[in-house]
């Protein structure tokens, strides 16, 4: 059989085991449509539950050297839900997980394709165990970004202690931080812990891995990575947004595949004639869910700018806004309130003038590669960090300010949208934004540095032996 494919095709066959969350699977069947341009064949391992759960969207679309397979991660009918907690949780997923992994590559060692590699998400260290009990290429994949990933990986050393005592926070190619602007799990030690410990183990057995992928593109980041490339050097390969809105490499590649929510089409044709950036679009990712105070003083703030607005509030958040609310906002003409939303297609669309996120990295990165300006309203892991960079250092949106009481009062989000919408700043804000979108094309494009980074990938896969 080994025979076989090396005279007849050669192919090299990668295994991919994301997180099972859509934040980290869409970024990495990103990353395998990308390997698929290269000649590499790519298998997406999700959970049992979350196959039943997916929306697969544009499948016809997808290149034929990826395909979909399970393993169990020993809560098949709930997932994460099912369990009694996070510990429990991760607990099962690496005992069961490992168990159905090894079976599924010892599967695909009698056809034509056995595995050369496991690109695994850097949240599950323990299949990095099973890729060297069958003495494969394990590589290990960070859906967040380098300056990220670099705290933690101080942290984990023992480089930055914690609690940390004094500001600001001085880390090599980082800029110089307060408090406020480190991961949650940092600056408020204590109140996470299973995530703690999540991201912490990150770095357990990173050292043995046989190479370190960050969904970040080198440009964005150039000085982090300098620093880090003697400690943990990361090998930067994205961003990982679908190929028609960037390099084009791979044809009809418009939007992510997967949604672990029903998607609501109705707000492209909401935006479609609406003036050229005319509207917010406003979403907080599929896991923020604030008080029912905080979202009434979200809305009043997006009523009192006068623009048009598009709110995403998925189904976890639809006991928040008060009914009264909602009837309001869709009274006034100018308000349009979805469950869920392909926000590709959002963020490409010209009417949307400004983005009002939370900045999670994949939000963020879809947001850059678009041009878009942001109001950064970060709530927990490395949403701060994220808003930091996009207000300081990239310069491509205004982060708002939090009250006394923990809360973003309507004129504060009111303010930074005409700020953004309105004022002069915003129109620097949006050159900025330009540029970065232009620099995403240029570092995935033939002989950029992502694209180069993917192909001493490849290069690594080829070398290793049959």
């Amino acid at each position: 059989m080994d025979e076989k494919r090396s005279k007849e095709n050669g192919c090299r066959h990668v295994l991919m085991i994301p997180y099972p969350s859509q934040g980290h699977i869409n970024p990495m069947l990103q990353f395998a449509k990308l390997l698929s341009t290269k000649g590499v064949r790519a298998t997406m391992v999700t959970t049992i539950f979350i196959s039943k759960t997916m929306h697969l969207l544009s499948s016809s679309l997808l290149p034929n050297f990826i395909q979909f397979d399970t393993i169990s991660d020993g809560y098949d009918q709930g997932g994460f839900a099912q369990a009694s907690s996070i510990p429990t949780y991760l607990s099962s997923m690496k005992a069961t997980g490992s168990k159905n992994l090894r079976e599924l590559i010892q599967k695909y060692k009698i056809s034509d394709y056995p595995i050369d590699c496991l690109v695994y998400d850097s949240f599950l260290p323990w299949v990095l165990e099973v890729a060297k009990e069958f003495s494969l290429l394990g590589a290990a994949f960070f859906t967040q970004m380098c300056a990220v990933n670099c705290i933690f990986y101080y942290v984990h050393h023992g480089l930055l202690k914690l609690p940390i005592s004094s500001t600001p926070i001085s880390i090599p190619g980082l800029p110089l931080l307060d408090l406020k602007d480190t991961p949650s799990f940092v600056h408020e030690l204590g109140v996470y812990p299973a995530y703690y410990e999540l991201v912490m183990n990150q770095f357990s057995s990173l050292h043995e891995a046989d190479v370190i992928l960050v969904n970040s593109f080198y440009k964005l980041e150039d000085q982090v990575v300098d620093a880090m490339s003697k400690l943990c050097p990361f090998v930067t390969i994205g961003p990982t947004v679908p190929s028609f809105h960037l390099d084009k490499e791979v044809p009809g590649d418009r939007a992510n595949n997967v949604n672990l929510f029903q998607v609501d089409s109705s707000a492209i044709n909401w935006l479609n004639p609406k003036p050229s950036r005319s509207v917010i679009y406003v979403s907080f990712g599929s896991m923020v869910s604030f008080s029912t105070e905080q979202m009434r003083e979200i809305a009043l703030g997006l009523m009192g700018t006068g623009f048009n607005f598009l709110w995403v509030i998925p189904a976890l958040e639809a006991k928040n806004p008060p009914g009264e609310l909602l009837e309001e906002m869709g009274a006034s003409g100018r308000g349009l309130v979805v469950n869920w939303t392909p926000q590709l297609e959002v963020l490409s669309n010209q009417a949307v003038g400004c983005f009002l996120t939370h900045c999670g990295w994949n939000s963020t990165t879809e947001a850059l590669c678009f041009g878009v300006p942001m109001v950064a309203m970060p709530q927990w892991t490395d949403q701060p960090l994220n808003a930091k960079y996009v207000e300081d250092v990239w310069k491509v949106g205004i982060r708002v300010k939090v009250n006394e009481n923990g809360i973003v009062t309507r004129e504060e989000i009111e303010c930074c949208i005409r700020e953004v919408m309105e004022k002069e700043h915003g129109g620097e804000l949006r050159i900025n934004a330009k540029k970065w979108k232009e620099l995403a094309i240029e570092a995935l494009s033939q002989g950029g540095t992502s694209d180069n980074n993917i192909n001493e990938f490849v290069n690594m896969l080829k070398k290793c032996p049959y």
